[in-house]
């Protein structure tokens, strides 16, 4: 009993499992290879079509634009581009259908795989307020299911563990994201996108992405909705730190592992130095080339669902999938989860489990190496921020409170900060 530990999320760990206590077999379709996902984000369309190409000729597969404004010409964004297998996602902050309707047209009419992504509930969870208005909001998003022939609903649940959920929060409010749209939607005929976000706990978000796979077509079965998820994975910013920042290289390959072995479709690494540096080619290069060495040289694409039969991921994603259903059979008892949002709940019920986390993080318990474990005192950071790497405030009027994300080594690193020389 001492060697059994407890995690956040309140599952008891043995030390040892054997195939006589597995009572739980989870069958899944035979997973395709990852795809290599990079994220390029349009501001001068030229430069943008420029670094796409040379992106995609060094080992990226798969491309996700962030377009802020309808201005963006398509036609030039995309010239000369590879169709084939090659998949673009389009991230859009925004809602117009005139704009959604000239990608879906270009991608028909010139035979690209296109995948939008649009999310309002993700959109009131991170700044407060609707696009619009809810009920605005949804108007458009079913104009736009009766046209579109591609996916366009993508719910991003990695808020809700960059903000500090538990692995069984997550998985019940992104469950709960997904029953709002089929709920608000009239048809959805479409593939849906998950984002999610992965932590360092390895086998545990192996075992979390399962789970979402095993909840979702649960749940979708019961709207007669019969297509597989698409999950795009990204490693978490909630561990990743300030000081000693090559340790982020270490912790986002791990969590890319998990992310592969939990059969994620596609993957889009974080740049060991995304908190301080702008988008820069080399630390894009870096994450993109983490990727093609756990694919090409470490053979990851040669086998399908490695998973499978192991006696702790499968207890694991039995025990992830059952709890979650009950936190989300309780939110759905609840009118779901924009009135619990509204109502604050959601909110309240994260920070609490962040407030934990945390605990740990102080006490400890949790180890950041290089923060609050072996620090190197010698390492000095303020005249390399090229960036603000902490939670910025913005007060205003919001229809809710917004869910926040937050690092655990923040208040630390502002410590070390203001004791520079």
């Amino acid at each position: 009993d001492t060697l059994v530990w407890e995690s956040l999320e309140g599952i008891k760990v043995k030390p040892f499992y054997h195939s006589d206590e597995m009572e739980n077999k989870f069958s899944f379709n035979e997973a395709k290879p990852f795809s290599i996902l990079q994220s390029i984000y349009v501001h001068d369309v030229a430069k943008s079509n420029k670094r796409t190409l040379e992106t995609l000729n060094r080992g990226a597969e798969s491309i996700r634009f962030t377009i802020e404004n309808e201005t963006i010409s398509v036609n030039e964004l995309m010239e000369n581009l590879p169709k084939g297998n090659t998949t673009y996602f389009f991230y859009l902050p925004f809602l117009s259908i005139s704009f959604i309707n000239k990608l879906n047209d270009f991608s028909l009419d010139n035979g690209y795989d296109f995948k939008l992504q649009i999310d309002p509930i993700y959109q009131l969870c991170k700044d407060g307020n609707w696009f619009d208005n809810l009920y605005k909001d949804f108007d458009i998003l079913n104009q736009i299911a009766c046209k579109a022939k591609s996916s366009f609903i993508t719910i991003d649940s990695s808020i809700y563990q960059n903000a500090g959920a538990n692995i069984v929060q997550q998985l019940a409010y992104t469950l709960a994201h997904v029953n709002e749209y089929f709920n608000r939607i009239s048809k959805i005929n479409q593939p849906i996108t998950i984002e999610i976000s992965v932590g360092s706990n390895y086998f545990f978000e192996i075992a979390k992405l399962r789970a979402l796979r095993l909840l979702f077509n649960t749940l979708t079965k019961e709207y007669n909705h019969n297509l597989e998820c698409i999950i795009i994975a990204t490693p978490t910013k909630r561990n990743k730190t300030l000081y000693d920042y090559n340790v982020n290289l270490l912790r986002t390959t791990t969590e890319c592992m998990s992310a592969i072995l939990g059969n994620a479709n596609f993957i889009s690494n974080l740049p060991y130095d995304t908190l301080y540096h702008k988008d820069n080619e080399f630390g894009d290069r870096i994450a993109r080339n983490q990727l093609l060495i756990l694919k090409h040289e470490s053979y990851f694409d040669e086998v399908t669902n490695a998973a499978d039969g192991s006696y702790y991921i499968e207890e694991l994603t039995a025990q992830l999938a059952e709890k979650a259903l009950l936190l989300f059979k309780e939110i759905e008892a609840n009118d779901g989860l924009i009135t619990q949002l509204i109502a604050g709940t959601i909110q309240k019920k994260i920070s609490e489990s962040a407030a934990k986390e945390q605990e740990w993080f102080d006490s400890g318990k949790e180890v950041l190496l290089g923060t609050n474990k072996y620090p190197n005192k010698n390492d000095k950071m303020k005249n390399d921020l090229e960036l603000y790497p902490f939670v910025k405030q913005n007060p205003r009027k919001t229809l809710i409170v917004p869910i926040i994300e937050k690092r655990l080594a923040e208040k630390l690193e502002q410590e070390r900060l203001a004791q520079e020389q």
